[in-house]
């Protein structure tokens, strides 16, 4: 099962409360305080981490709440603070504040933490409060109560190209040609329930992580179909590859096709819409093929590559124009 988003509420644990003694010692008549201070309750933290690749574990437990850190004790005995709650999520999650909907963090490194919801610092115990105008002091103070927070995580796929096209345009079937990943592949729309993604290498020395995304319909963008659920996973694609089915089984123009897709990408985000696009007009075996490729290429102005996953004609010159772009876009990274 694969979950994208999920809403949960996180709480740290309260810290334990500071302790009111004195001492009490045979021989030792004018024993001062001695209450402890309480330790401190545990913080729920969030971890990226590679192998996770759902947020299922977030859709079964909807509260996380933190454990409560041991009260002060006489004799100067500090509580035991608590242990920290770990959440393992994936690559690419992004931690939302519901109420103000603000992000607060984005989790796209092995490794990186964040503190969900810290937890309540302990008490003081009344040996805190001794001064020299206070020596037998009576006052100690409770453990704070942890912090408290609804949030929404959200899964954007870590990738460096995105495949987009419509419902049965060959996605899945060129990632599995390029790549080691086995996604589902069959002849009727929408086989790609989330996003699936394989490492595809160029040469000796670059490599790059294609993501298939679901196939896009009309209307995308104001929640249409299974492509809105998706666009999300596409924002993390710094460059695209769009590709055309040639003769649609549903007999659609190839051309609307087209631009339908990149009008859907246009209204959910124009600066999507603006990225670098490698398109492509699939199944090259197809005698429809080359007339469609002819027609986009005037039509946009640009290359249009005619490709098969199927023959494997022209992948070779596809990842030569997909390791160009990668190497354009990081350049502009680096200035």
């Amino acid at each position: 099962m694969f979950v994208d988003r999920v809403i949960i509420e996180v709480e740290g644990g309260s810290g334990g409360d500071g302790c009111m003694s004195f001492r009490r010692e045979k021989y030792v008549p004018n024993g001062g305080p001695d209450g402890g201070d309480g330790g401190s309750g545990s913080s729920i933290i969030m971890v990226a981490e590679e192998g996770v690749d759902s947020l299922m574990a977030m859709s079964h437990i909807k509260h996380w709440r933190g454990t409560r850190g041991n009260n002060g004790g006489p004799a100067n005995r500090t509580g035991k603070s608590a242990e920290d709650v770990i959440i393992k999520v994936p690559l690419g999650t992004v931690v939302i504040e519901a109420d103000a909907g603000f992000v607060m963090k984005d989790l796209n490194v092995a490794g990186e933490q964040m503190i969900a919801a810290r937890g309540g610092s302990g008490g003081r115990g009344n040996l805190s409060f001794k001064n020299s105008t206070n020596r037998a002091p009576r006052q100690s103070t409770p453990g704070g109560k942890g912090e408290r927070r609804k949030l929404i995580l959200e899964l954007k796929s870590i990738a460096d190209i995105g495949l987009i096209g419509k419902p049965n345009a060959g996605k899945s079937t060129l990632l599995s040609r390029l790549s080691r990943a086995r996604p589902e592949i069959a002849d009727y729309p929408f086989t790609t329930k989330f996003p699936n993604l394989g490492q595809v290498q160029i040469d000796y020395d670059r490599t790059f992580v294609l993501a298939d995304i679901p196939g896009l319909i009309e209307g995308a963008s104001e929640g249409v179909g299974l492509g809105h659920e998706f666009l999300r996973h596409v924002e993390r694609a710094g460059i695209l590859i769009h590709l055309v089915e040639p003769a649609p089984v549903d007999g659609t123009d190839p051309i609307e096709n087209y631009q339908s897709i990149r009008h859907e990408l246009t209204q959910y985000d124009a600066d999507l819409a603006a990225r670098p696009e490698i398109l492509c007009v699939t199944k090259a075996e197809l005698p429809e093929g080359k007339e469609i490729r002819d027609k986009l290429a005037e039509i946009t102005g640009g290359e249009v590559l005619l490709i098969s996953a199927v023959t494997g004609e022209n992948l070779n010159v596809l990842l030569s124009r997909a390791g160009d772009e990668l190497d354009r876009a990081r350049q502009k990274a680096k200035s």
